[in-house]
């Protein structure tokens, strides 16, 4: 018999993982473009302070053949130098939009190293983010710890960009694409400079499981305890029951029971739900297993179902059958922010703010019949408790957000014959070639670029309108959470809303429109101040994407960047002329003042958060104000 003690060892060779993608051309492509990016954001919320270049020549680009692009001006940051960096002079061109933005050309960036750098040394063109954020870090204001950390999520970031790049398809293709598979062609979040750092996955997971994998696969379930698990549903899933019966098939219920059986327990007493594979692999087993040992969770096969991943990573849409809800699961990655998990108490409520924000909207006929808003509801959850971390409120934030599922409607099931959608974020996509995503759909439609924007902006604009006029309450219709329904030909024509669990607030002050709102929805929904309620909309329609689009509409549509936000505020006030009752609700969420406070995102990762572990989920920073384009005098 062979001694158990002795541990086997393997003869066979590993094989080493080798991307494709990283290859000199696409990384230093990439680069250039997240560091226009970097220095764009930065100097957006006031981290780096360019200052004009005092010359009438503009910055050529260094790319043969490039344009300057109109509304262009040179800019100069100095780095100065430090006993262990050279510093030098960054100079670039770059154009000023709205809200005091900055969209900076990526191939005009050159340095000049400073006067202890080499002898007569040229300036260069510069490529490479992580260079910079070296030569930079003191005017950058980074300690050491946050610096180290920042280079793994930049790089990681940038080798996510290459990969992007390497498999890139033309606008053309794009266009013909499905909801889902789109999803998987999107460079991430346009403001975070670190938007696909990932922290806690490695290459190989990144590989399998991010979204650019564009990875169909099926995910394995898990039985838990009701001692451990709570299940809630909406109008007609009340039961788990009545979710199971529709979402799995009879021979994936039967195995599943069977499976509980052949332990020796009973498949009344536990609830199903589907686990991420790295989730439970990387989480479950080491941080649950005393509930493993004791049968209160059980591994289960696969439901047999294909699954995509989206571009928020942990939300998976059914492939196999479209018409099934969408499911969402932790994962304990730290991307954009935040620790990618389920809070607790936001799952057990979604059904319940589901069946609120969707009453809200069925007893409106603006919002149900003229608008035909879809709200795609949170319908089922079941939540699972950790014995040991939910009892503790001082603990970091990702204990307490380990294992659960919500399930969600897929915008599929709402769409008329004809009728596809596409996330907002798709807007600003751009292919290899330079053509814009939205170019492509305005030539698509037959209408003029002017004509296309109004039909966008009258499918976006009057449902939210509505909601925080009318009831205090908003969601934040970023580029990720707010989806545009198009017709056969490709023009706007209304809107679909995702993610209620995070990201629906409501007024702290009093309005009667609230008097009817249940208990636990009550409780769950954050609450802010009425003149901050609108920066939900500002920041995340407005700068986190009206921002980007704007400029591009200018470049690839001929149409002016003051254009463009005149057709925003003509819209917002054709809604206050339709609705003249509501005239003290608009003072009361003023989206017309002067100036709105500046939310910055990055400033949160760089100086405020950094790294740590904090018990409750961070929030965008607030540094000074910018001029509304909006206003008018």
């Amino acid at each position: 018999m062979p001694n158990p003690s002795v541990v086997p060892t393997s003869t066979e060779s590993p094989e080493l993982y080798d991307p494709p993608e990283l290859t000199r051309e696409n990384w230093d492509r990439a680069g250039a473009r997240l560091l226009a990016k970097l220095i764009g954001e930065f100097a957006y919320e006031e981290i780096l302070r360019p200052e004009p270049l005092e010359t009438d020549e503009p910055i050529e680009p260094a790319e043969p053949g490039a344009a300057a692009g109109p509304g262009r001006h040179p800019y100069t940051l100095t780095v100065p130098d430090r006993p262990e960096t050279d510093g030098g002079e960054l100079r670039f061109s770059a154009r000023r939009g709205a809200y005091g933005s900055w969209q900076v050309d990526a191939t005009s960036l050159t340095w000049t190293p400073g006067p202890d750098g080499p002898e007569k040394a040229e300036p260069t063109r510069l490529t490479d983010p992580l260079a910079f954020l070296l030569r930079a870090k003191h005017v950058l204001g980074l300690d050491g710890t946050t610096l180290g950390h920042l280079l793994r999520e930049l790089t990681v970031t940038l080798a996510a960009d290459a990969r992007l790049d390497h498999t890139a398809l033309a606008a053309d293709r794009l266009a013909d694409l499905g909801y889902a598979e789109l999803e998987g062609h999107q460079t991430g979040h346009p403001w975070l400079v670190l938007n696909k750092g990932r922290l806690g996955f490695s290459a190989t997971d990144t590989s399998r499981w991010a979204p650019e994998a564009r990875r169909h696969t099926d995910l394995p379930w898990i039985a838990v305890h009701t001692g451990l698990a709570t299940y809630r549903g909406a109008r007609g899933l009340e039961s788990a029951d009545s979710l199971y019966s529709r979402e799995l098939s009879p021979t994936a219920r039967e195995l599943f029971a069977d499976a509980l059986k052949a332990r020796g327990l009973d498949p009344a007493a536990y609830l199903y739900l589907p686990v991420h594979p790295w989730q439970w692999d990387d989480i479950v087993l080491p941080l649950f297993a005393p509930s493993i040992a004791a049968d209160a969770i059980v591994p289960l096969p696969t439901d047999g179902d294909l699954r995509l991943p989206q571009q928020s990573i942990r939300t998976f849409l059914n492939t196999t059958h479209p018409e099934r809800l969408t499911v969402k699961l932790p994962l304990s990655v730290l991307n954009t922010l935040v620790w990618r998990g389920l809070p607790t108490e936001r799952t057990l409520a979604a059904p319940a703010v589901t069946t609120w924000m969707q009453g809200l909207r069925d007893g409106d006929p603006f919002l149900k019949d003229e608008c035909g808003v879809i709200l795609l509801g949170e319908v089922a959850s079941v939540t699972v408790q950790h014995p040991l971390y939910d009892g503790l409120d001082e603990v970091p934030y990702q204990y307490k957000e380990l294992l659960g599922a919500i399930w969600r409607e897929p915008v599929s099931r709402h769409l008329a014959p004809g009728e596809r959608a596409r996330t907002l974020a798709s807007l600003l996509h751009t292919d290899p070639q330079g053509r814009a995503f939205t170019a492509e759909l305005v030539a698509r439609s037959g209408l003029d670029a002017g004509t296309w924007l109004r039909r966008l902006f009258a499918a976006l604009l009057p449902p939210l309108l509505r909601f925080l006029y009318r009831y205090g309450t908003v969601f934040s219709p970023h580029g990720e959470n707010a989806i545009v329904v198009f017709d056969e030909k490709d023009v706007p024509v209304r809107l679909a809303v995702k993610d209620f669990v995070d990201d629906v607030n409501i007024s702290s002050e009093p309005l009667p429109e609230h008097h009817a709102m249940p208990q636990d929805v009550r409780e769950v929904l954050l609450t802010e101040r009425p003149s901050f309620l609108t920066q939900f909309i500002h920041s995340g329609l407005f700068v986190g994407v009206f921002r980007y689009l704007a400029p591009l509409c200018e470049d690839q549509l001929g149409v002016p960047e003051e254009e463009f936000w005149a057709l925003v505020r003509a819209e917002i006030l054709r809604h206050h002329s339709r609705f003249p009752e509501l005239k003290e609700r608009y003072e009361m969420f003023d989206l017309l003042t002067p100036r709105i406070e500046r939310l910055c995102l990055n400033r949160n990762r760089l100086h405020l958060d950094g790294y740590r572990d904090r018990s409750h989920r961070p929030h965008a920073a607030v540094h000074g104000t910018v001029p509304n384009p909006l206003h008018q005098p």
